[in-house]
């Protein structure tokens, strides 16, 4: 089918039943799932071009790909019928026509992450695929501290998975902030760019400083050693959603 049109997808997942993003023989992956979901629409499987990966367990409110096709169904045909073939934990929130030029990945601005705590004495049988759930008290005017201290271009090093492969460590973030609303902590963090499970790593360093055994002024130092091993554990995935790209 030859190419005319490039179309730009705005998706929703809960990332509890799939293997992350990317597709890999034999398991269930969004990437494979909805690369089903078009094949079966479109009559073929258009290359995906997405915004980047998530991880196993981690969910999504808006990732953005973007797709070359050929099809003359018209871009709410596209929405109403792909959404009529997914299961019920994927969902199409926009589709529009953009320029050919336009790129999922290379023209992302900034993304933004929210990650979820639950603070409640006891943990929800509902929340449990959705948020951490932390039993300590968190102190959390200290982990506030501590996350403004991300906003600036730094080497992430010490914040990195391990297993990646980059040109370069160091990442802009815009935005880094602990917000509390009830019984519930949310980290907020918006970036040029993240490297592996660097958000996650970034929140188990916070919930250290929550519970009294770093201070916020530690994050400078664990910053400049630039090794994985002087920062906090990595949080489970659960709790982490991908809220939403700029363009």
């Amino acid at each position: 089918m030859p190419i005319f049109r490039n179309v730009k997808v705005t998706l929703a997942y809960d990332g509890s039943g799939f293997n992350g993003w990317q597709i890999q023989p034999g398991l269930r992956t969004v990437q494979g799932v909805l690369e089903d979901a078009l094949g079966k629409t479109l009559g073929d499987i258009p290359r995906i071009v997405a915004s980047g990966r998530t991880d196993i367990g981690v969910h999504a409110l808006g990732q953005v790909l973007n797709i070359h096709i050929g099809s003359t169904i018209p871009a709410y045909g596209l929405l109403r019928g792909l959404n009529s073939i997914l299961p019920d934990d994927i969902a199409i929130r926009s589709v529009e026509d953009v320029a050919l030029e336009f790129h999922a990945r290379y023209m992302a601005k900034s993304k933004i992450y929210v990650y979820s705590v639950d603070t409640f004495d006891t943990p929800s049988p509902f929340l449990r695929r959705y948020s951490l759930h932390v039993r300590h008290k968190l102190d959390i005017p200290a982990m506030a501290e501590a996350a403004g201290f991300m906003v600036g271009e730094h080497d992430f090093s010490s914040f990195m998975g391990a297993g990646s492969l980059v040109k370069s460590t160091k990442r802009m973030i815009i935005r880094s902030s602990v917000i509390e609303k009830g019984c519930r902590i949310y980290y907020v963090v918006e970036g040029s760019g993240f490297l592996r499970h660097m958000v996650r790593n970034i929140v188990g360093t916070l919930l250290l400083i929550g519970k009294g055994k770093l201070s916020p002024y530690d994050i400078k130092g664990i910053l400049d050693a630039k090794d994985r091993s002087k920062a906090g554990p990595t949080a489970p995935p659960q709790g982490l959603y991908l809220v939403g790209v700029k363009y």
